[in-house]
């Protein structure tokens, strides 16, 4: 995942500034106080087991030794709780034009429900620490704990809560892969579009697993593990589904996690949630780490996106945030 450019950063705040009166509707969302809403019980301490477990395979690069294993074990992980596990191998390109195969992976809840939501995070992990403070490492693959494995840990607690305690909704979760294999900081390649990153995503978005699949709504998972955690408004998100971030906003608030979900406008970011806005026409929006002081989180990209990095409390927090957005509307 990577930031906007600022050429095309500029495009969305201003058709986004052209968008504000779509606000009186997005600040009338519901009168309910979304703190009394029922959940099942997230377990922290379960959700960074299953991060450590995603890290201890090692760097889930495609087409490697580890990417291979993790991917088994999360299929057979879901089984455990979902009605359908579904794996969607794909081909494609790489910035260099090199071809790797792909494995997006698609759980499904209660398939006879048309009132789909979707949730999704990517589970594979960057080949190169690009922006390790350490140059003799930028060519050296990462674990991702915090990129990649944050997302999917809350997605697997997610999927034992939905088995404890059945939703009326329809549910699908997306694990994306070939995310964060764009072009690295010390290449020459220009991609200006940047449409080298999530490429599992656009694959999917696409080539839904159901033809003309579609969900009322979606929430995108990254980098939502780190100790010191702060999730802003993403101009993205507000752009193509503003109604819905502030829904998810003002939950975060009812259940006391206002420290961690600041109403803050930030800039876009290229993140799987772009691609499944445009080719997919299915508002998401992205819960994504920010840092004010540039990229994403202080390890972003380095070798120090480890489990060292991972807070079980931050965990707890996206869980029941996007827990009581399902049982709400339930």
């Amino acid at each position: 995942m990577k930031r906007l450019s600022f050429i095309i950063l500029v495009g969305v705040l201003v058709v986004f500034a052209a968008c504000t009166g779509k606000k009186q509707q997005d600040t009338a969302i519901s009168s309910i106080t979304y703190a009394n809403v029922e959940i099942p019980d997230f377990n922290a301490d379960s959700a960074y087991a299953y991060v450590k477990r995603q890290c201890d395979f090692g760097s889930r690069v495609p087409e490697s030794k580890a990417h291979k294993e993790c991917g088994d074990y999360l299929v057979s992980f879901f089984k455990q709780f979902a009605d359908t596990v579904i794996e969607q191998n794909f081909k494609t390109k790489l910035y260099n034009g090199k071809e790797v195969n792909g494995r997006n992976i698609i759980i499904s809840f209660n398939l006879a429900s048309t009132d789909r939501t979707l949730f999704a995070a990517h589970w594979d992990s960057r080949a190169w620490a690009d922006n390790d403070p350490d140059e003799k490492n930028h060519k050296t693959p990462i674990i991702g704990a915090n990129d990649g494995a944050s997302g999917v840990g809350v997605l697997m607690e997610m999927a034992r809560c939905l088995k404890q305690k059945p939703t009326s909704l329809g549910i699908d979760m997306v694990l994306f892969d070939v995310e964060d294999q764009g072009c690295p900081e010390w290449d020459e390649t220009d991609i200006e579009d940047q449409s080298d990153w999530c490429l599992g995503a656009q694959f999917w978005s696409k080539n839904p697993h159901i033809p003309f699949y579609q969900a009322k709504y979606g929430i995108l998972l990254d980098m939502v593990g780190y100790s010191n955690p702060l999730f802003t408004k993403e101009s993205q998100s507000m752009y193509y589904a503003s109604s819905i971030m502030n829904k998810v906003w003002q939950i975060a608030k009812d259940k006391g996690y206002g420290n961690m979900f600041s109403d803050e406008l930030t800039g876009g970011v290229m993140d799987d949630h772009v691609w499944v806005n445009r080719y997919a026409k299915i508002p998401m929006i992205d819960i994504v780490q920010y840092d004010p002081m540039g990229s994403f989180f202080p390890y972003w990209h380095t070798l120090k996106d480890d489990i060292n990095c991972i807070s079980k409390n931050t965990l707890k927090a996206v869980g029941e945030v996007c827990l009581v957005a399902i049982y709400s509307a339930s």
